[in-house]
């Protein structure tokens, strides 16, 4: 598996069936972990520290940010 920055493999929020709003992630670059908005492919991508990333993600589980 050849992991590049040059070429992320995207895949969509397992929550993407929520009217449009969804993220893509790409999981397959070393050290960082971009995010871009799944209606816009060609857009800018935020990245984030894979340890930025976990934390993120583990605090949305846990209920740190109310709707």
């Amino acid at each position: 598996m050849t992991t590049t920055t040059d070429s992320p493999r995207w895949f969509k929020s397992s929550y993407s069936n929520n009217g449009g709003n969804c993220i893509e992630v790409a999981a397959n670059v070393p050290g960082i972990v971009p995010v871009r908005d799944s209606k816009d492919p060609y857009g800018p991508a935020l990245t984030f520290s894979a340890h930025g990333w976990l934390s993120f993600v583990a605090a949305v589980k846990d209920g740190k940010f109310p709707a």
